[in-house]
């Protein structure tokens, strides 16, 4: 049972995890180690998910999902496959509980009236640099 929060739990029925072959150099082992980790995980027939929490998972990962809703997670960073397994496993539940509650809706704030002071008097400042930038004409010059 992969414990998320009270309110979720997947069993691991749901999840199946493989071994596959780890790219890149292996030495001896190279050809004898399956020590990937493979963890699918199908959301859309899970019945272990609540629906609202569901909802708010395939809006953020569904791109993430192949076309009958199965979520594929690889691992290989670890050099043996249980490892590697724990480590889908607990990507997965991060993965949840980042959805697990849904966002608090942003309250609209006004800027401060310190923050607007300095916001303008950085703006003049800025535009005086530049205009000290120009070439003086003739015509800009003051008549004394």
């Amino acid at each position: 049972m992969l414990f998320v929060s009270p309110k979720i739990s997947i069993p691991e029925r749901e999840l199946l995890v493989s071994a596959a072959r780890s790219s890149g150099p292996g030495g001896q082992r190279v050809n004898k180690a399956d020590t990937r980790a493979v963890l699918r995980w199908n959301v859309r027939r899970s019945h272990s998910l609540p629906d609202d929490v569901r909802t708010r998972f395939l809006n953020r990962y569904g791109s993430r999902l192949t076309k009958d809703g199965t979520l594929i997670l690889e691992s290989q960073t670890h050099r043996n496959h249980a490892a590697n397994a724990k480590d889908c496993r607990q990507r997965l539940k991060s993965m949840l509980l980042s959805v697990a509650s849904p966002a608090v809706p942003r309250k609209p704030s006004r800027p401060t009236r310190g923050s607007v002071r300095r916001r303008l008097q950085q703006k003049r400042k800025h535009s005086e640099r530049k205009r000290f930038r120009k070439k003086i004409r003739p015509d800009d010059r003051a008549d004394d």
